[in-house]
């Protein structure tokens, strides 16, 4: 077989197995789907064929979350830079949320990385790959900093504790959407795009919230 032609097969056959396993995966969990589930569902007559490609499960895991992340990252950049310099909390905030519900609604129905990257959230083992490959990328740090320009007096404590609110969100309500559409039951919102721009306020709302101080921060 030609190189060419050999090369072409591989890459088709790691883009069904990466298909199979986000699938799987997503409706699953993450532990609950073998190796010769994900080969099978991928057209592969060979179970071995998942770890020749992809190794471990975590490396499948981190495979898939790269393949998103790179296209969500390159969006969130480009808003980033439409934004330099802001002060509207909303705009920091749409720069969080827009990048990945506008790749949620891009590829049409039904996908299923918001489900899948729930799954991956719940598992501790697991987080680990999402917080690498976007929690950790250049863009969040930059809308952390744009965060805490536009939230001077939040206290610290609060600034952390909002923002694992928002990450709970941020998390859980594509992924319900997600769900809902590819069940074909009613969503809030008619789009990626509406649902996105319902977040932000939601979001809006939990950094501008009243802070009440504690019985512990009075003593």
């Amino acid at each position: 077989m030609p190189a060419r032609a050999r090369t072409d097969r591989n890459e088709a056959t790691r883009t069904s197995i990466l298909d199979a396993a986000e699938r799987l995966f997503a409706e699953h969990g993450v532990h609950e789907v073998s190796n010769r589930q994900v080969a099978e569902a991928a057209g592969q007559g060979n179970t071995a064929v998942v770890g020749y490609h992809f190794g471990s499960k975590h490396d499948l895991v981190r495979a898939i979350v790269r393949r998103h992340s790179e296209d969500i990252e390159r969006s969130r950049e480009q808003m980033l830079a439409r934004i330099e310099g802001s002060d509207d909390l909303r705009d920091w905030l749409a720069c969080l949320v827009r990048p990945t519900f506008d790749h949620l609604g891009a590829p049409g129905t039904p996908t299923w990385y918001a489900r899948f990257g729930a799954q991956v959230m719940s598992d501790p083992a697991l987080r680990a790959i999402i917080v690498d490959e976007h929690l950790g990328s250049p863009g969040l740090m930059r809308i952390l900093d744009g965060l805490h320009a536009c939230l001077p007096s939040l206290p610290p404590a609060v600034f952390r504790e909002r923002g694992d609110i928002a990450r709970s969100l941020l998390v859980d309500v594509p992924a319900e959407r997600e769900r809902a559409v590819a069940e074909g039951t009613p969503t809030a919102r008619a789009t990626w795009a509406d649902a996105a721009t319902g977040l932000v306020d939601v979001l809006v709302g939990v950094w501008l919230a009243p802070v009440t101080a504690t019985d512990q921060e009075h003593a």
